[in-house]
């Protein structure tokens, strides 16, 4: 799975497949990632100390008559094998660079929703008397299960489809790039170069030109592999390709459905970075926990029976402001038509309602606890950035394993610590 809150919260033992070997952590995702980081820092410096070597004897071999005679042949064997093992090396696939060409300021209100209603030809009502103002810089994430409306909402608010109920009124200086979950924009019969540049061997992107090789070289298409036709490529691939597509044209609304769908961890956290620092409005559909949680400011969920609300914050903040996974439950029936398990049915009322839910009166020494909560997860903190610098350190990789475990599991029980404060503090403080 590429979902990283899914993997965090079942996982105990994590198995990565890197450059042909296994990498075998007995822990959760978090633990593996401080592993993982620290393990490809020691390989970055044992490579570079390698190479380093491997330098100063061919500098020691080219020096001529001296490195035949018979008393250097071990050194000229070993020389040998040095080259080898250096030929044999699989350096690590590089990171996907994506940038964004942001187009100019939209105005200030991007987008605004009165009572707009939308139903198909005697279906269900999927969005029934919603409002909203969307503005510039707002990056909102859609929430619900299958088949609730997520994307006719979407297309309701990009003018291709029209309300049965109210209105949208769209704001002006509009640049929008439209990532499809279907990847209908992607031509199947041409080749990655060619559903980018459309012939042209420049394009512009944030007002520079760059050939269209070393653009498509930042999601990691190599020039044989951007010479393939789109059909041959991976899941992967193509959510890579529809980015590079849509990101080499100036925007300033982000229209993403499931952009996350088979992209790899890195990239998603790439993704998540570029999302951050986009100066226009981003509107996103996705599954991904981890995902919203990270880029989004507000979220609309998809409550049945055509409501929905907004929310301040991602998923995390949904549920603590009363939302329930059961919402996000689908059942098939026998129509094929996904629509919400009746226990939502049940639950959709309790949701629906606008009252605030009371919070539960703490005991003294609960209180007492609660208060008591941030100053020892402060403390925590500190102890875990005293060893990460420790660890940033240039000679810490240098120590022996033992001595590089002890800090590395130090971290690891802090970590644990540090979560059972924060779940703590979660559960009292509801």
């Amino acid at each position: 799975t590429h979902d990283r809150a899914f993997l965090q919260n079942l996982a105990t033992r994590i198995l990565e497949l890197d450059r042909g070997g296994l990498i075998d952590w007995d822990g959760d995702y978090a633990s593996f990632l401080v592993h993982k980081e620290a393990a490809l820092a020691a390989e970055e410096t044992a490579n570079a100390l390698f190479d380093k070597r491997l330098a100063q004897e061919e500098v020691w071999i080219r020096q001529g008559i001296k490195a035949r005679r018979t008393r250097n042949e071990g050194r000229v064997r070993a020389l040998k094998e040095l080259r080898v093992e250096r030929s044999e090396r699989r350096e690590r696939t590089g990171r996907a660079n994506i940038q964004l060409d942001t187009a100019e300021k939209s105005g200030k209100q991007v987008m605004v929703l009165d009572n707009v209603s939308f139903a198909h030809p005697g279906g269900p009502m999927l969005i029934k008397d919603f409002s909203m103002v969307l503005q510039r810089e707002d990056r909102i994430g859609l929430l619900g299960a299958n088949g609730t409306g997520k994307t006719t909402l979407l297309k309701l608010m990009l003018d291709n489809l029209q309300p049965t109920g109210g209105k949208v009124e769209v704001g002006t200086r509009l640049d929008v790039a439209y990532f499809d979950q279907l990847r209908h924009q992607l031509d199947l019969e041409k080749t990655v170069i060619d559903n980018v540049a459309e012939g042209r061997d420049f394009i512009d992107i944030d007002g520079q030109s760059r050939h269209v090789l070393s653009y498509l070289g930042d999601f990691l298409f190599s020039p044989q592999r951007a010479r393939t036709p789109v059909k041959a490529l991976s899941g992967g691939e193509r959510a890579r390709l529809l980015l590079a597509k849509l990101f080499s044209k100036p925007a300033n609304l982000l229209v993403l459905d499931e952009p996350t769908n088979d992209l790899d961890v890195e990239t998603l956290e790439l993704l998540e970075e570029v999302l951050l620092t986009f100066k226009g409005t981003v509107l996103m559909v996705s599954h991904d926990r981890a995902f919203l949680d990270n880029v989004v400011t507000s979220t609309l969920v998809f409550e049945g029976e055509g409501k929905v609300r907004e929310y301040v914050g991602g998923y995390q903040d949904w549920l603590r402001q009363g939302g329930s996974p059961r919402l996000l439950g689908v059942a098939d029936t026998k129509s094929g038509k996904a629509e919400l398990a009746s226990a939502v049915v049940q639950a959709a009322p309790v949701a629906a309602q606008d009252m605030p839910v009371a919070k539960k009166k703490l005991s003294y020494k609960l209180q007492r606890e609660l208060e008591a909560l941030p100053a020892q997860i402060d403390e925590v903190e500190g102890k875990m950035a005293v060893l990460t610098a420790e660890m940033a350190e240039p000679g810490f990789y240098q120590r022996s394993a033992e001595q590089t475990a002890a800090v590395l599991a130090q971290l690891e029980n802090l970590q644990a610590e540090l979560d059972k404060l924060l779940e703590r503090w979660a559960e009292l403080d509801e």
